[in-house]
C-alpha cells in the first residue's frame, strides 16, 4: 500500500507547477490621444430612462412575483405560461390598451380577476392577496411598460 506522501506528492507538485506557470497577460498600451478614433455622434447614444421611483420599484416587484409568469418581462403577454392558457394574456404594453384603460379599470381587473370584469377566468383575482397599496403600485408600474421595437 502506497503511503499518502507517495500519492499526494505528485498531485501537489502538478498543482503547484500549474499555478506557478500561469502568467497574467499584460494590458495593451493605450493608443496616443491624437490617434484615437473620433467620438460617435451624441444622437446615436441610447437615451437612458429615468430610474423608477420607490413606489414603482415596489410595483415592479409585485408584478414580477405575480404577473410576469403570464404577462412577460415587458408586459407583452409572452410570459413563460402564456401559451398554456387560452385566451393568451393581454399585451399590457400595447399603447392602445394603455390609452383605453383607466387606472380604476386596471385596479378593478387586478382585484377582481378576469372573470370579475367580464374577461378570461384564467386571470386570478388578487384582491385578497395584495393590499390596496400594492395594487396601486402595480397599476403605477403597468403605466411604465412600453412596447419595445423588434
Amino acid at each position: 500500500m502506497k503511503s499518502r506522501l507517495q500519492i499526494l506528492g505528485p498531485t501537489l507538485l502538478l498543482l503547484l507547477a500549474g499555478a506557478c506557470s500561469r502568467h497574467k497577460a499584460a494590458a495593451p498600451a493605450a493608443p496616443p490621444a491624437e490617434a484615437a478614433a473620433p467620438a460617435a455622434p451624441a444622437a446615436e447614444a441610447p437615451v437612458a430612462e429615468a430610474p423608477l421611483s420607490y413606489e414603482l420599484r415596489l410595483g415592479r416587484g409585485v408584478y414580477q412575483h405575480h404577473c410576469l409568469i403570464c404577462h412577460g418581462e415587458a408586459g407583452a403577454g409572452d410570459g413563460f405560461n402564456a401559451f398554456n392558457v387560452d385566451p393568451h394574456p393581454r399585451d399590457l404594453s400595447d399603447p392602445a390598451f394603455q390609452k383605453a384603460k383607466s387606472d380604476a379599470d386596471l385596479k378593478d381587473a387586478i382585484q377582481r380577476g378576469g372573470l370579475g370584469v367580464g374577461l378570461s377566468a384564467m386571470m386570478p383575482p388578487y384582491g385578497k392577496t395584495l393590499s390596496p397599496d400594492q395594487v396601486d403600485q402595480v397599476v403605477g408600474y403597468l403605466r411604465t411598460l412600453k412596447r419595445t421595437e423588434g
